[in-house]
């Protein structure tokens, strides 16, 4: 038996099981109550008529990624409907508000085969575009076993992955086989493709350079802005578990220097808010809760900004950026974000994820990487106390980031013979051919 067919039946005996960890998560809050049912492949909303592109990011960085090509694709191609699906409720969120019109947002389903087919039933889609490296095996045969073109955009093989999938050379090879196309986000992510058997690649380029610059409440920002007054502050971004507690050691360390010192905390994952307060709190620091409602006050601090959709707003507030989920086994969040937007950036040591967008800032003096509470503390004060220095580190960061925007002309250059074909011979009602219809699960 291959691993793929081991799969697609282990897939199907744990339907009990999956069914308890979704209902765990609901409890958690990690599902939506009021969408849960698309979890199943039960869609939340109708099939518009026409031809429809589907577009699957798995959470919140991929999504944001590829929001400057959904935009581009409803500005040329009015006639098409735009389907995004994500699997957080993060992403959810982000996505119902900064979609353009012509596009619209599910839930993806979980990966057994009848709530994929029940899923597929519904939407019809003409194209899929497969955003990065989400290789769900039961969605990929179902979609390929319907011949709708699937291509797989700014293709991200991390050296763990890499090394993971090597070791079952005929699954991704098969897995990969179903892509029509494969656009590689670098000429490493191109070499393992190649390596791990994709025969269809075309070319290189992030679409991180080319989205737009995080959004901000303009209000928001002259309030916090007003609250601040003239405090010196500096920003710990997208944090994850476990780095909460450097950065309150970072704060320690700041603040001898800097009495005044204002440090903004934004989690990854908002929910972990109150967990983090609590935690600052009983280490002895005055905290304020953003999704409270609290402004920071002149006593205020560490402000714990848990709210969804404002990291925007922070960059544009905080002169310097630390970046989270790098001083862990993760991999790093995007830094161009804040490279867009003002911000001197310091991370840790664990930046796979964007080796490469670190490299190139790297060899611009763009960026700095401080691995402790120590160093850390000494690269952001250096970073406030000295203005020549943040503004040298500011600009080239915004170089960096503003050198490759022809990226997103390169992928619908790649993309247009599809979109060619879908588009014309769509007829009124109808994005593809007629499927037979699947038992229901």
């Amino acid at each position: 038996m291959t691993a793929l067919a081991l799969y697609r039946g282990i897939s199907a005996a744990a339907a009990p099981l999956i069914r308890l960890l979704l209902a765990h998560r609901l409890r958690t809050a990690k599902e939506d109550p009021a969408r849960y049912a698309e979890r199943f492949g039960i869609a939340g909303r109708p099939r518009p008529p026409g031809p429809l592109v589907w577009l699957h990011a798995a959470s919140v960085g991929e999504s944001l990624s590829v929001l400057v090509l959904i935009e581009r694709l409803a500005a040329e191609h009015p006639g098409l409907n735009l389907l995004v699906t994500t699997g957080t409720v993060t992403s959810a969120r982000l996505m119902e508000e900064r979609l353009p019109a012509g596009a619209m947002h599910q839930y993806a389903p979980v990966d057994r085969l009848p709530w994929v087919r029940r899923f597929l039933d519904h939407w019809r889609p003409g194209l899929a575009l497969w955003i990065e490296s989400e290789f769900w095996p039961n969605m990929l045969g179902e979609i390929s076993a319907r011949r709708i073109p699937l291509i797989l955009v700014n293709a991200r093989i991390s050296t763990r992955s890499f090394d993971g999938w090597r070791r079952f050379p005929g699954t991704i090879r098969s897995l990969l086989d179903r892509f029509d196309l494969c656009l590689p986000q670098t000429e490493t992510d191109r070499e393992r493709l190649a390596a791990l058997g994709a025969r269809r690649i075309g070319p290189a380029g992030n679409l991180k350079f080319a989205a737009d610059a995080l959004p901000a409440d303009d209000r928001a920002l002259a309030a916090l802005r007003a609250a601040l007054g003239d405090r010196p502050c500096w920003l710990a971004a997208s944090t994850h578990p476990g780095e909460e507690e450097v950065i309150a050691a970072v704060h320690r360390l700041l603040v001898q220097r800097l009495p005044r010192l204002v440090t903004l905390i934004v989690p990854r994952h908002p929910g972990r808010g109150p967990q983090i307060a609590q935690m600052l709190a009983a280490g002895g620091m005055s905290v304020a809760l953003r999704s409270t409602g609290e402004m920071p006050a002149e006593t205020t601090a560490v402000y714990v900004a848990d709210t969804v959709g404002e990291l925007g707003l922070f960059y544009r507030l905080a002169p310097v950026a630390f970046i989270g989920g790098s001083l862990i086994t993760h991999g790093g969040q995007n830094l161009l974000e804040p490279a867009k937007l003002g911000c001197a950036v310091v991370h840790g040591p664990d930046m796979a994820n964007f080796a490469a967008i670190v490299a190139e800032m790297r060899e611009a003096g763009a960026t700095e990487t401080a691995g402790d509470a120590p160093t850390i503390a000494a690269a952001v004060g250096r970073l406030l106390g000295d203005d020549a220095l943040r503004a040298d580190r500011i600009a080239a960061a915004a170089k960096v980031a503003q050198r490759k925007a022809h990226i997103l002309d390169t992928v619908m250059t790649a993309l247009a013979p599809w979109l060619a074909r879908l588009e014309p011979a769509a007829p009124a009602g109808d994005a593809a051919p007629a499927v037979p219809r699947h038992a229901r699960a």
